[in-house]
């Protein structure tokens, strides 16, 4: 595009002039422009795409807007006026072009006021029809997405959904649903949602959270995917929802513990909360709700409620462990991805240690340090916290216990039998973590190390030894009452097994019983009482770990008779 100088303006210079000395300035300057060849024809002829052209056209037509050349449309906010070319803005906006090519009086306008839109905001879509660029940031997003919605400027509102996507933090994931569901970005509202499911535990924490209506928190706590380490962090958001207004919201509890999975929560929980919550107490048909439950839990019946499915993705942990000493690793298995990742190793190398989860936070208990140097038995009680990437210490055992069971039972830990040099326990402590406290409960009638330890609503103690014999009894822990008895011994004698509860079943999976190690694996009804033999593993194993994720056991590591071992095998108890 050639723009006449002053020079040729004052001399009136016809444009063919112009275009001559332009030509002839090119020449000596040895420009020549280089088309890009895309084809060529089997008839002799060559056809060119200037890849080029469409951005060096665009910046033409906004030097001119900025020049006022040939502008044809006036936009006026207010006393803010926008010189424009209808042709552009026809080109980005389908709101535009249907104005001015659909038979609307503003056809022939040649100045349109404009309403609902700030005159920076304009500009900023005007600069964006010219230059294909705009700045999003937190002072614009809310005004530039309602705007691009309006003119349907829909690369604008892709852009503005990228930048709040990246935004989404626990304190502001609701309103931004909120706002993307208001102006209909359903893309950015399934991905603010699908983040406030993943970082529940977090959300409820925020101010935002508190604003919501009970219909809109209703909705959420109904919902499959809520990512929580238990049921109790519902009942307790739901409670401090209704505390924030008292006055206003006390009447809707009672439809929201319908919405809360209340056959999920402990026995000991619940007991706690119709004794002590005085937002409970103020309305007798939600205490009468929750006893139900309650008396319907301590006598172990049946009930029809689906457990969550959390959107985050289940991971296998596995920590420390032994090959020719104790070691240290720290590693995490997802079965969707079917990848191991490392991450920090344990502070102390530990073997016969112990691990499982409490409200999403990996505890590492107990076990020994064997090296070159000496054995150390440990009372450790360590967490690995998964936001900081990092492990804490928490308060230590009263003793140390090495190849200890570990179970928990509303959210308590509980830390069984195990070994101090040569000192076998049938001691038990529980570990608090809200008060970062061990005490000590009733012991077993047995001392046992390498005992499995499993919890549903009670406690196992599985097989085990107790110093002198490897032992096949199994006791029970009451917590309700704080008791151990006895129930049906297993099949076999085993030692280091893997214990592990799905379903209704306790599963024993290998140890060690004596003789050799073990591929044999029976699982307890804890209805019937009765032990049965399932389909064995493809390894003996003793000293190995065991989880249960997506309805599958999974059997780690261990010992063989011959060497340690890194295999996992898996079950699946539909096929046996």
């Amino acid at each position: 595009m050639i723009f006449p100088s002053d020079t040729a303006r004052s001399n009136k210079m016809s444009a063919e002039e112009v275009y001559k000395q332009k030509i002839q300035s090119d020449k000596s300057s040895c420009y020549r422009p280089r088309p890009l060849i895309t084809e060529k024809p089997s008839d002799g002829s060559m056809h060119f795409t200037i890849m080029k052209h469409p951005k060096e056209a665009l910046d033409i037509m906004s030097t001119l807007r900025r020049l006022t050349k040939l502008c044809d449309v006036t936009l006026l906010v207010g006393e803010e006026k926008c010189l424009a070319h209808k042709i552009v803005l026809a080109a980005a906006s389908p709101y535009f072009r249907a104005m001015f090519t659909g038979g609307m009086k503003e056809e022939e306008m040649s100045t349109i006021p404009l309403h609902g839109i700030s005159p920076c905001t304009l500009a900023a879509l005007i600069e964006f029809a010219y230059t294909a660029e705009i700045r999003v940031n937190e002072m614009n997003v809310c005004y530039l997405l309602p705007a691009a919605t309006m003119f349907q400027m829909n690369h604008v509102v892709e852009a503005c959904s990228v930048f709040l996507e990246h935004q989404l933090d626990p304190s502001n994931c609701i309103g931004i649903a909120d706002f993307a569901s208001e102006h209909g970005c359903l893309e950015l509202e399934a991905k603010a949602r699908e983040y406030i499911y993943k970082n529940f535990s977090e959300v409820i924490n925020c101010d935002e959270f508190l604003t919501l209506t009970s219909c809109q928190l209703i909705n959420l706590i109904k919902h499959d995917e809520l990512n929580i380490g238990c049921e109790s962090e519902v009942f307790n958001a739901v409670i401090r929802w209704v505390q924030h207004d008292t006055d206003k919201r006390l009447c809707k509890l009672e439809g929201l513990l319908y919405a809360v999975r209340c056959h999920f929560l402990s026995p000991l929980f619940l007991e706690k909360q119709l004794q002590n919550c005085s937002i409970l107490q103020k309305m007798p048909q939600c205490q009468e709700y929750l006893s139900k439950i309650f008396q319907g839990l301590k006598l172990h019946k049946s009930f029809h409620e689906k457990p969550r499915k959390p959107c985050a993705p289940l991971v296998i942990f596995t920590a420390g462990g032994y090959l020719r000493q104790s070691l240290s690793n720290f590693e995490c298995y997802n079965p969707s991805t079917k990848i191991w990742t490392r991450l920090p190793d344990l502070a102390t190398p530990r073997s016969g240690l112990c691990g499982c989860v409490v409200k999403s936070i990996f505890y590492a208990i107990g076990g020994r340090n064997n090296s070159p140097d000496g054995n150390m038995d440990s009372n450790n009680c360590d967490i690995y916290d998964p936001f900081r990437n990092a492990w804490l210490s928490r308060s230590p055992m009263a003793v140390p216990r090495n190849r200890v069971g570990v179970g928990v039972i509303d959210n308590m830990i509980y830390a069984v039998g195990g070994s101090q040099g040569q000192t076998h326990h049938n001691s038990v402590e529980r570990y608090d973590p809200d008060t970062d406290k061990w005490t000590y409960v009733s012991s077993m009638a047995t001392k046992r190390i390498g005992v499995g330890g499993l919890s549903t609503d009670c406690m196992y103690a599985v097989g085990g030894f107790d110093g002198t014999y490897r032992l096949r009894s199994v006791e029970c822990y009451d917590p309700e009452k704080d008791e151990w008895h006895f129930v049906a011994p297993m099949n076999s004698t085993r030692s280091g097994a893997g214990i592990i509860g799905m379903d209704c079943y306790v599963y024993a999976v290998g140890g060690y019983d004596s003789n050799c190690q073990l591929r044999t694996v029976e699982r307890y009804c804890t209805v019937t009482n009765k032990w049965e033999f399932v389909a064995p593993m493809r390894s003996p194993r003793s000293a190995l770990s065991v989880a249960v994720v997506g309805g599958k056991l999974y059997a780690l590591g261990g010992y063989d008779g011959n060497d340690f071992l890194s295999s996992v095998e898996c079950y699946d108890p539909d096929k046996n």
